[in-house]
């Protein structure tokens, strides 16, 4: 699961639905923290751009429907209290928000615009740990830490954290209280495999119709959050391109947007064209 590899995005056009109200996502602000801290990191991420492009001219002239790309997961729980400890159940719940939206078998997907598609990608809990020993997917980890910032200390045992599992054949995530506002981050592709994920906030991962009794944070409990970030570990930028009319999004049929969009604002016009409040980007 090489994701700077296997162009996982290609497909990624368009994950629609809308965002109730402001999400604090922090993958910018991890990312100028880790340029900071690879000076090489600019040069690989334009190459892996350039792939991409390259890739999507590429494969638009002989797409191939049908091969389902499957992501094994695992979920690293860090928790200094028990409402943090959250139930697998919850964690399924999640598993299956990811699925039905990447999959586009959303019951409202007919009312999404019509670059909306089956990206073909999937994701389970992973069965088998990288010692080849059976698993369910998910680790745990009780700790005296109550916040755990932005600068991937969570990913790190030597920290306190939790090592991520090979990341050439598994999507790690940390589910950890990250403090500040923030529900969650991911880090874009090209960065260092050990620090490669996503991390969310406990009460912002999994959905209220997954089951009951789950430690969840309305509005953000629908676990579009986890949707959104893990759009950026494919490489997927915000929709507006973090700058105005005149930064793009590298995604060439999602239209220029001069900011977010929040609530179901449809038919908001910027940068000359209507919005596409529905993307989870």
């Amino acid at each position: 699961m090489k994701k700077t590899l296997t162009l996982l995005t290609v497909c990624l056009l368009f994950l629609g639905t809308t965002f109730a109200q402001e999400r604090n996502c922090a993958s910018m602000d991890n990312l100028e923290y880790r340029m900071h801290q690879d000076p090489g990191l600019a040069q690989r991420m334009a190459q892996i751009e350039t792939y991409t492009q390259n890739k999507v001219q590429s494969m638009e002239q002989h797409r191939v429907d049908g091969s389902i790309i499957t992501i094994p997961v695992v979920i690293h729980v860090i928790y200094s209290n028990s409402n943090e400890n959250i139930s697998d159940a919850q964690i399924l719940s999640q598993i299956q928000v990811l699925n039905d939206d990447f999959r586009r078998m959303n019951s409202d997907a007919n009312n999404t615009w019509s670059q909306a598609a089956d990206t073909e990608i999937q994701f389970c809990m992973a069965t088998v740990d990288p010692n080849g020993n059976p698993t369910n997917g998910i680790t745990r980890k009780s700790s005296t830490k109550t916040s755990w910032g932005t600068n991937d200390a969570m990913k790190k045992a030597s920290q306190g954290g939790v090592n991520p599992w090979d990341t050439s054949q598994y999507l790690n995530m940390w589910v950890c209280n990250i403090g500040g506002g923030i529900l969650g981050y991911a880090q874009f592709p090209g960065g260092s495999a050990s620090t490669d994920g996503v991390v969310i906030g406990p009460n912002y991962f999994g959905s209220k119709n997954g089951g009951s009794g789950f430690y969840l944070s309305a509005p953000f409990d629908l676990g579009r959050t986890t949707t959104h970030e893990v759009g950026h570990f494919l490489n997927l930028r915000h929709i507006w391109g973090d700058g105005g009319c005149s930064v793009d999004d590298f995604v060439s049929d999602t239209p220029t947007s001069d900011a977010a969009n929040y609530g179901c604002a449809t038919g908001h016009v910027s940068c000359g064209t209507t919005d596409m409040v529905q993307n989870y980007m």
